[in-house]
């Protein structure tokens, strides 16, 4: 008989529209792979980041009617990845040997759940659910989202292409990645980096079917940023690198501009001053503020700041 105790790790920020169809769901997929002997004991724990509606009140409603469901609220918002981490920390020191991630709106497919724990069952430790193609994305967000895998690849990132926060993690690998200090998380490149035995589930990203989208554009491309500046530091390289052109380039101009003086060939030369000095001046710009990304993260670093507060339990 398996022993497995599987836990899905649910990070909700205000979504009381999708709660209980989501444990409904969930409690069901977990019903049926006790049933078919491929776990002994299913649960799911849903961390609250701070929601400003009713979640963590459905949540003790929902803990009270279904003996699954477990909760913790956090005192504040931290983000999704920190109530993310929140969960699976919580995991790493409980009873339970592997844990499944998954966004409370269910766009990811639970029917690739039992094919993680199929992988899980012979030995892999991280099982990432992979999205196989991006139809029901925007235009824009899909261009936008494959131009990152790509820079994110670029800058040497270790991430899996289509692959967010989706997967199954085993005991030894959740106690691996809360090894991991850093306070600026990026997951999608922590776990690959572990280096643990690993495999992929495919499966169709769905419509959300109630609620909106915690992630618009501002966030997502906040989200881009910490991933590149935090697994890379090609763009301080690319700094240097451009830095070096200029000099060149200034070396060049000079060389041209005395020749010129010297030949009596004097030209106006106010349109190309112009352009020297917004381009590099607004060159000069952007290389303070992407060294400045860097200085921020390390302050963030260096104070050690708890990464969240527990406010309340149910069923744990």
């Amino acid at each position: 008989m398996n022993t497995v105790k599987l836990i899905i790790v649910v990070p909700c920020y205000n979504e009381e529209e999708v709660l209980k169809e989501t444990t409904r769901q969930l409690s069901d997929i977990l019903a049926l792979m006790e049933n078919e002997g491929k776990i002994k004991e299913g649960k799911i724990i849903y961390v609250d980041d701070g929601s400003k509606d009713t979640t963590w009140t459905l949540i003790e409603q929902l803990a009270d009617v279904n003996p699954r469901v477990m909760g913790l609220k956090l005192a504040h918002n931290v983000g999704h990845q920190q109530a993310l981490w929140a969960g699976l920390e919580w995991v790493a020191d409980s009873r339970y040997d592997a844990a499944v991630s998954i966004d409370a709106d269910l766009q990811d497919d639970i029917n690739a759940i039992p094919q993680m724990v199929d992988y899980y069952n012979k030995g892999i430790d991280t099982i990432y659910g992979v999205r196989k193609e991006r139809k029901t994305d925007t235009f824009f967000k899909k261009h936008t989202a494959q131009l990152f895998y790509k820079l994110m690849k670029t800058m040497g990132g270790d991430i899996i292409y289509n692959h967010a926060d989706f997967r199954l993690m085993s005991k030894r690998a959740l106690r691996a990645l809360i090894s991991y200090p850093e306070r600026n998380l990026f997951l999608r490149g922590i776990v690959p980096m572990m280096g643990y035995p690993s495999a992929a589930v495919y499966y169709d990203r769905k419509e959300r079917f109630a609620g909106e989208s915690k992630y618009p554009f501002t966030k997502m491309l906040n989200f881009a940023l910490d991933g590149i500046t935090s697994f890379s530091v090609k763009p301080l390289r690319l700094i240097t690198a451009a830095g070096l052109v200029f000099m060149l380039a200034s070396i060049i101009a000079i060389i041209y501009a005395l020749s010129a003086f010297t030949s009596g060939h004097v030209f106006p030369g106010w349109t190309s001053l112009l352009i020297s000095v917004w381009f590099i001046g607004g060159a000069i710009l952007t290389a303070i503020g992407i060294i400045g990304e860097y200085v921020g993260k390390i302050y963030k670093e260096v104070k050690r700041r708890p990464r969240y507060f527990i406010e309340k339990e149910v069923n744990l």
